[in-house]
């Protein structure tokens, strides 16, 4: 077992460290006084590897690799590598985007920071979190907004606070993506549609509401029932790679933890 974890994480320690040369992350490395206790490198590849094995928290990690620091010292070296982590993620969703699929689904789901209960007595995630209403209920925290391929590859991602709308993000997140994009009736808008369009490039394709009197071709029922594949995505994300997180002590500590879990799931 031990044996299997540790030659885990050397192959992922691997792909980190030529990712890491290819975007020259070496710049975010303390040139000045004592050197780190955690290098960068190691302090990205075990944020990783905590989100893929589906280890909870960063105490139990820091049990596994024992570490020749205090505890204090290893989280904040996880949490000092966000803005590198945030440049791979961009990275590999580009690298994505020149070989995707021409169907895109998109949709978002929900991150509480907290149970509902808590709510009043939250302060870690205040400038962040708001209270919003899913499929779910309701809930407190942010929200994930993703666009992937028919082939389960990750284009374009975007965290909000929870009341972002989501055809508010729609458009500014697919900037640079194309194809055929389908969403759910949440994204449903004449104007919407029209802004996004782009001749031979980009449509965007919505499931109707009961109310609305729209009939659709036989094409477009079987790519609308493509979407609820963006659903898997989601669930393998949460139950798999800990996207969800009610015990971090800081916002870096969540927004480190929610771009591991996204970072983690792209290279798996």
């Amino acid at each position: 077992m031990i044996k299997t974890t540790i030659k885990i994480y050397n192959t992922l320690r691997n792909v980190v460290t030529k990712v890491y040369h290819i975007l020259n992350l070496n710049k975010y490395e303390t040139l000045k006084g004592r050197k780190e206790l955690i290098p960068n490198i190691d302090a990205i590849s075990l944020s990783i590897f905590k989100q893929a094995q589906g280890i909870a928290t960063k105490k139990s990690v820091f049990e596994i690799v024992a570490p020749k620091c205090s505890y204090k010292t290893f989280v904040v070296s996880i949490n000092r590598c966000m803005e590198m982590l945030q440049k791979i993620v961009g990275f590999l969703a580009i690298s994505n985007r020149m070989r995707s699929h021409i169907i895109k689904h998109v949709d978002s789901t929900d991150l509480p920071v907290c149970s509902n209960r808590k709510i009043k007595n939250h302060k870690t995630m205040k400038l962040f979190a708001s209270r919003s209403k899913s499929s779910k209920g309701w809930f407190y925290g942010l929200k994930l907004h993703l666009s992937v391929d028919l082939e389960g590859k990750i284009v374009a991602l975007n965290f909000t606070t929870g009341t972002t709308s989501e055809r508010e993000i729609l458009k500014k997140m697919n900037k640079d993506v194309r194809g055929i994009f389908v969403a759910d009736a949440g994204y449903v808008s004449d104007k919407l549609g029209k802004e996004f369009y782009i001749e031979n490039e980009r449509i965007l394709y919505t499931c109707t509401r009961t109310n609305m009197k729209k009939i659709a071709t036989f094409p477009d029922i079987e790519l609308l029932k493509t979407r609820m594949r963006i659903e898997d995505h989601f669930g393998n994300l949460k139950q798999f790679h800990n996207l969800t997180s009610t015990v971090c002590r800081s916002a870096r500590g969540y927004l480190t933890n929610y771009i591991s879990s996204v970072l983690s799931y792209m290279i798996a």
